[in-house]
């Protein structure tokens, strides 16, 4: 099943169940999947272009509740966290620490990275590798771990 047929199936059962919020979280990602076909002037997104799509949302709402955290706003910030838990419904499951640890090291030997200098190399080697599978903050921070 295609992402798009199974957001059309729980947006379908969000409007039967009158979840207002998942169905307006679902509404927004349908939204910005259609958007990204029109600019790129296709009819079908490539599950790789869907990812970057559900990747963008995410990291949008992280970002938003960091900065509404920061401002006291308590209220938008429970309304972020319940949008971003819906959104990640529909990401592939997320690469705990020690297999993406695991990751970070077989990339450093592939790439043959000996100092922080060459960390852009072994970034950019890694991430198509975890993409949508994990955050590149959290892979930024191993990868410094493990060059210094």
């Amino acid at each position: 099943m295609s992402l798009l047929e199974r957001l059309n199936d729980d947006m379908k059962q969000a409007m039967r169940n009158k979840e207002k919020d998942k169905l307006s979280v679902i509404r927004m990602v349908k939204a910005s999947l259609q958007n990204e076909a029109i600019k790129l002037g296709t009819k079908e997104l490539t599950d790789d272009v869907e990812l970057t799509v559900l990747s963008r949302e995410v990291k949008q709402r992280k970002d938003s509740l960091h900065e509404f955290g920061k401002a006291g706003r308590d209220d938008l910030v429970d309304k972020l966290r319940t949008e971003l838990a819906i959104v990640e419904l529909y990401m592939p499951k997320q690469l705990s620490e020690e297999e993406l640890a695991e990751v970070v090291k077989e990339t450093i030997s592939e790439v043959g990275a000996k100092s922080k200098a060459e960390m852009g190399k072994v970034m950019s080697a890694i991430m198509p590798k975890v993409k949508g599978k994990a955050d590149g903050a959290l892979v930024n921070k191993l990868v410094q771990q493990h060059l210094s």
